[in-house]
């Protein structure tokens, strides 16, 4: 076309919802959810947080009215790693999801803040200072070494324990029942800081944790130690049988929704499972990760609608955001009524 002739066409909305772009007026608001209320017509990530709301809204309302909406939880370990492991265990507490599906840091450190705490630090500092005065740093989190040195110290009797169940059961336990039983472990052992805890909730309202590398991390570790200072080859935990009960989790429920903080192992297991249903039904993803090197952690909602992973007509929503600053509004919107 001629760029000289080239006019400007009179533009039409027609068959598209028309929501018009603004914010909130502060003058005629009162209170911090007024304002995440103007989120979806904000624009941006404001939206899709603003949709996220809505979505899980649903969710709740269907499961409130007796629907079968079965909730899939997925984070990484840098999630428990903060103070967002709090809100989980709020989540687990409530029972407001029905299956989770974290890393091993993603265990060992929810037992780990049982017992002291992680650190507020910095991220400008001399990490092999670090080193030197035994601080290890996940960000601007600090974790002194003697958080793993305790955690030690509970997880040798615990393997002990877990030897004879099996050797009882003549059978090799699955993480999903390790994981399990180290809830009623803490049950048994731990204080009053054990109810912040997403393992001791999910132990006692019997909500099931898979961790298909639970060995990746310093739960691996303990391991190691245990059974090189034993010369055993006896303990071993089984993964292939929780691959069939987190597919059939997903299988048998009727809908499902997906809550996927990160990426990685998680996401994966999650809407891998899905993939045998024909798809979840909702999805929420809340990442950091971007898709243009074409890895499963960045990949999009609409991605994953091409595997058959999320259904085609799934109501879901992608939020590109640190899971800190976006995860706790959303949970606080959803779940304050």
């Amino acid at each position: 076309m001629d760029p000289k002739k080239a006019v400007l066409k009179e533009s039409s909305t027609e068959g598209i919802k028309e929501l018009p772009i603004t914010g909130p007026w502060l003058e005629n608001v009162d209170s911090l959810e007024e304002i995440i209320n103007y989120y979806e017509r904000i624009g941006f990530q404001a939206t899709h947080l603003g949709k996220a709301i809505e979505i899980w809204k649903k969710v709740e309302k269907k499961r409130e009215n007796g629907e079968e909406v079965r909730v899939f939880l997925g984070y990484t370990s840098n999630i428990i790693s903060s103070g967002v492991r709090e809100i989980i265990a709020y989540l687990v507490k409530h029972k407001k999801v029905d299956v989770i599906v974290t890393t091993a840091g993603g265990i060992e450190e929810d037992f780990i803040k049982a017992l002291k705490p992680f650190i507020l630090g910095d991220w400008s500092v001399n990490d092999a200072e670090m080193r030197q005065k035994g601080i290890n740093r996940i960000g601007n989190i600090f974790v002194p070494n003697d958080r793993y040195v305790e955690f030690e110290k509970y997880m040798i009797p615990f393997f002990e324990r877990l030897l004879e169940i099996e050797r009882r059961e003549g059978r090799p336990l699955t993480a999903s029942e390790v994981i399990y039983k180290l809830g009623r472990y803490m049950d048994e052992k731990l204080g009053k800081e054990k109810e912040k805890s997403v393992i001791y909730w999910a132990y006692k309202n019997n909500i099931p944790i898979f961790c298909p590398a639970l060995t990746d991390g310093s739960f691996g570790d303990m391991i190691y130690f245990f059974k090189e200072e034993r010369g055993d080859r006896e303990l071993i935990i089984d993964i292939a049988n929780d691959i069939v009960k987190l597919n059939n989790l997903a299988i048998t429920a009727k809908e499902t929704a997906s809550i996927i903080l990160g990426g990685s192992l998680p996401k994966h297991a999650i809407i891998n499972a899905n993939l045998f249903r024909g798809g979840t039904d909702y999805a929420i993803y809340i990442t950091t990760a971007i898709p243009w090197d074409g890895s499963l952690s960045g990949a999009p909602p609409s991605e994953g609608v091409s595997w058959g992973k999320i259904k085609a007509k799934a109501d879901y929503v992608e939020i590109w955001s640190d899971a800190t600053l976006v995860f706790p509004i959303l949970v606080w919107m959803v779940m304050k009524d």
